[in-house]
């Protein structure tokens, strides 16, 4: 390997390497806390989730302010440095709450989490988007960070089962395994890398700035079309376990499906780069989103007992959530490398807050659905089935094409040949 190709593949693992801790930070927090809080400290459901409802709208809706400030203060690596033991602290302590930790200790918490979440992850995207010097390395920089993001959501989902007998206990050392992570990966990442661009010093209101950002035509198409498709994706992520549960019929083997799934995405990663090589980025998502459709086509046929076929499934959509991982991002950086004044801050705030709007609107769409066509938790009669298939494999399906339809109409504004 030439000497400057092993620098790129050092920065690219450096780089790459925080991604590990952010996305292992996120599942605990959406998946563990609601029940750890219901459970161990005896708060009920209903304030738990008015809690984790209100912290993450304020959450959505700072990101585009985070992002806008992001590019007027400090830089990159020294915001993601200063964001990370926020982070820290907050896992930390609400993975493993004191005696007597209620609702304030919750929400103070959850508070700091999603601020040190939102500086660290906006951040670091527009980091990887000014480290990269070209199309092919802003590609492999994102899905460096992509990958090594999935192995994080691998440990997070494992770490609490292999770690002690009570998932309370295995939480607890979760967050203590995760602070150690955190604290190796900033010593790799951090130090001596490049620090990105310098701070924009011109003053400016921040909502003309974030709404200068969405008039950027090539922008607000992708930021479109990836919202459209994030959509796409949310709905069987918010369904897929009743759907192993009832229609499957195999709720024992939910684990082993999602590690195939994630498995198959951080596999998948190299491939999509090396076929954006060859054919651009968008066209590579294109053929991403093309393979998810045959898979949400072939779910809709998924029937009690079909192990083998479902795995199968489980490994070609998680191939295709490769492409929507790696490739929406690039196409970002590369934009953002056209342009003269940058803003990636600004551009990754509405990234982020688009990304957890999709999450919050494909459960708020997709489960009231389920209940309106007369499925609930554990029916198994033919009607309530052929509903669970419906929103879980024809939406999707319906949401990708429409997806596929906008990038094929703007790919040519998003790859900048059109302004």
């Amino acid at each position: 390997m030439p000497a400057g190709e092993r620098q790129v593949a050092f920065l690219g693992l450096r780089y790459g390497l925080l991604g590990l801790p952010l996305a292992f930070a996120a599942l605990p927090i959406y998946v563990h806390v609601p029940k750890l809080y219901a459970d161990q400290a005896g708060l009920s459901l209903a304030l738990v989730g008015a809690i984790l409802l209100l912290t993450r709208i304020v959450d959505a809706v700072s990101d585009p302010l985070i992002g806008w400030a992001s590019d007027r203060f400090l830089s990159r690596r020294r915001l993601i440095a200063l964001a990370l033991p926020l982070l820290a602290l907050g896992v930390g302590g609400l993975l493993a709450p004191p005696p007597g930790a209620g609702g304030v200790w919750l929400a103070s918490l959850l508070v700091v989490v999603t601020f040190g979440y939102s500086v660290a992850t906006i951040n670091h995207g527009a980091w990887g988007a000014e480290l990269g010097e070209s199309s092919d390395m802003r590609t492999r920089l994102v899905a460096s960070r992509e990958g090594f993001g999935l192995v994080g959501v691998l440990l997070a989902a494992a770490l609490p089962g292999v770690l002690a007998a009570t998932m309370e206990a295995g939480l607890a050392r979760t967050g203590v395994v995760f602070v150690t992570i955190l604290g190796l990966v900033a010593l790799v990442s951090l130090p001596g890398m490049p620090a990105g661009r310098r701070p924009v010093a011109r003053h400016e209101n921040p909502w003309a700035a974030l709404r200068g950002v969405l008039a950027d035509r090539p922008f607000a198409a992708l930021l479109g079309v990836f919202a459209l498709n994030g959509i796409a994706a949310a709905v069987p992520a918010s369904t897929v376990l009743f759907f192993v549960a009832d229609v499957v019929r195999r709720e024992d083997l939910s684990g082993l499906f999602l590690a195939i799934y994630f498995l198959a995405g951080a596999a998948g990663l190299p491939v999509w780069v090396r076929l954006a090589r060859r054919v651009g980025k968008a066209r590579a998502w294109l053929a991403g989103m093309g393979l998810a459709v045959a898979v949400f086509a072939w779910a809709a046929f998924i029937g009690p007992g079909d192990i083998l076929a479902f795995g199968a499934l489980c490994a070609l959509s998680g191939l295709a959530l490769g492409a929507d991982l790696a490739l929406p991002p690039a196409l970002l950086a590369d934009q953002l490398a056209r342009r003269e004044e940058a803003r990636a801050g600004a551009c990754f705030g509405w990234w982020a807050f688009v990304t957890k709007a999709n999450l919050a609107l494909a459960a708020g769409l997709a489960l009231p659905l389920l209940g309106v066509l007369g499925y609930a938790p554990g029916s198994r009669d033919a009607d309530a089935m052929a509903a669970l298939s419906a929103v879980y494999a024809v939406v999707p399906l319906v949401l990708k094409l429409m997806a596929a339809a906008a990038l094929w109409r703007w790919r040519r504004i998003m790859e900048g040949e059109l302004q």
